[in-house]
């Protein structure tokens, strides 16, 4: 494949992540805290108001197998989430909904967020089990959901990015 054809088949597929609904004009102008992913910054690790050591301190206190996962794996999984969520306390809503405090929250309940229709008629309590089901296969565990994500299929890359997501999605220990 040509170089020319190489760069238009990566820029069709970076186009086409996270490609949902996307706030409405009049949503991103009454609403600074939406922002599109063409506009939004892409944190880094220390951006998301979580230091490494806090992250540490939230991973001992995870339920096996996550307390074992590797953060820095995670953190490199989660770039492929960042064009349409942030994690930060207050973070901006992207394509998708910003992550903190999702464990333990009740699935469409992200105030601000327009939630599919298969969303708004689902029933359950994010955690830990739901969230690598739906990981795996967005599509296959909850038909109808707005999610263009194919799926992690790797079980151990998984585990990190949701380690990842727990610790950097909540208030550490101490905090």
């Amino acid at each position: 494949m040509n170089r020319a054809a190489l760069l238009i088949a990566s820029a069709a597929l970076l186009g086409a992540c996270g490609k949902t609904e996307s706030p409405s004009p009049s949503q991103t102008e009454t609403d600074p805290a939406v922002t599109t992913p063409a506009t939004a910054p892409a944190p880094a690790a220390a951006a998301v108001g979580i230091t490494k050591e806090q992250a540490a301190l939230t991973l001992a206190t995870l339920d096996a197998p996550y307390n074992t996962a590797d953060l820095a794996n995670g953190e490199r999984v989660f770039a492929t989430c960042r064009s349409c969520h942030t994690l930060p306390e207050g973070g901006a809503r992207l394509t998708g909904p910003n992550l903190w405090g999702v464990f333990g929250r009740p699935i469409g309940s992200k105030e601000g967020y327009v939630y599919s229709q298969a969303v708004q008629d689902a029933d359950f309590t994010w955690d830990f089990a739901k969230l690598d089901r739906w990981l795996d296969n967005p599509k296959e565990f909850l038909p109808g959901n707005k999610m263009t994500f194919a799926g992690q299929h790797d079980p151990e890359d998984r585990r990190d990015l949701i380690a990842f997501v727990a610790t950097h999605s909540q208030t550490p220990p101490g905090g």
